[in-house]
């Protein structure tokens, strides 16, 4: 019985989230919440999707605007909308992508290999910029406590997005999906030229 639900929920899930991207990438505005917050960030080392070692603190605390996700790559309901937004923000600023940094962190070190990210980023048609971390469960762990964002599992998880400002090293913390725009506005109040 529970796989006979399932396989009758999975056509319903698919169209939810196709009408969710198709809304997304036209700009739909969505109500989400906003807030700004001041957090410290573990100088953890993660390992990105080229298998290379990276300084999380080093990352996100440079002179640009830095976007960060917590996404898995066999994620089925959020984490498509979230990458299909970074994806669209990419398309969108073109040449001046290079003034942001977008970085999505795994919530599931255990299966996130360096392979497996690249071929996440491969489906959405990432460009440079744009990195997919993961790393030690302890460490992916502190990751999600400083941004107080921990998730006991991986089907547990919210949709938050984190801007953070080089001027004053400030967070936007944003929890609910949101459009194209509304990002872009946020970058800008973030600080992007």
């Amino acid at each position: 019985m529970r796989t006979f639900k399932s396989l009758l929920l999975r056509p319903v899930l698919a169209v939810a989230v196709c009408l969710t991207l198709a809304g997304h990438a036209n700009g739909a505005s969505r109500s989400y919440q906003r807030s700004v917050e001041s957090y410290s960030m573990p100088d953890v080392t993660l390992i990105n999707q080229d298998g290379k070692k990276v300084r999380f603190k080093e990352l996100v605390e440079s002179n640009r605007p830095v976007v960060v996700d917590f996404i898995f790559g066999t994620c089925t309901t959020i984490c498509p909308v979230l990458s299909a937004t970074y994806t669209n923000l990419q398309t969108k600023l073109g040449a001046d992508m290079k003034k942001i940094h977008l970085v999505s962190v795994s919530i599931d070190p255990e299966n996130d290999t360096p392979q497996v990210m690249r071929e996440y980023l491969a489906r959405y048609r990432a460009k440079p910029g744009w990195d997919f971390l993961s790393g030690s469960r302890r460490d992916i762990d502190r990751v999600m406590n400083a941004f107080n964002s921990y998730f006991r599992n991986k089907m547990d998880h919210k949709p938050l997005t984190f801007i953070r400002s080089p001027a004053d090293g400030k967070w936007t913390r944003i929890y609910g999906l949101i459009s194209n725009v509304e990002l872009m506005n946020e970058l800008t109040k973030a600080g992007l030229k």
